[in-house]
């Protein structure tokens, strides 16, 4: 498996995992970026991943750049999830979505890339019918992009 493969994995079970926290602030960003390094070294130290690795970097790289554009990126889920509103998608679909349009929208990875990082770790991660939804939303969002 890749670095960045890896690296985005850990980001999803970071993200996921943030959820779960009972955040007590009115920004759940500004919660978040509290939290996340701390969150990320307990998967990473769970995951054996070394100090110092590229995968670590990659990770971190994700979450302080998502983080901040979380509302952003909910509301760009939000515009082409059709039916469905998001408090209603699987959390671990929800953050899988997170990050690819989070790279979709503010990175140079490739459209094509980032659709099969994605549907391939919804595969590892989530159920068997996430990958045609998460592919549909990421379709939608990459024409909405030209």
């Amino acid at each position: 498996m890749g670095i960045r493969r890896k690296g985005r994995e850990v980001a999803l079970q970071t993200l996921y995992a943030l959820s779960f926290q009972d955040i007590k602030s009115d920004s759940v960003q500004t919660a978040y970026l509290e939290i996340y390094q701390d969150t990320m070294l307990e998967i990473i130290n769970d995951l054996n991943i070394k100090e110092g690795s590229k995968i670590i970097n990659f990770s971190e790289d994700i979450m302080k750049n998502l983080i901040p554009r979380l509302e952003d990126i909910d509301q760009e889920i939000k515009k082409y999830s059709d039916n469905w509103s998001l408090e209603n998608i699987a959390n671990v679909d929800k953050c899988i979505l997170r990050i690819a349009v989070f790279e979709l929208l503010y990175t140079d990875t490739p459209a094509p890339v980032i659709m099969n990082e994605a549907i391939e770790i919804s595969k590892k991660f989530s159920s068997e019918s996430s990958g045609k939804f998460i592919n549909g939303i990421l379709n939608a969002v990459t024409d909405g992009k030209k």
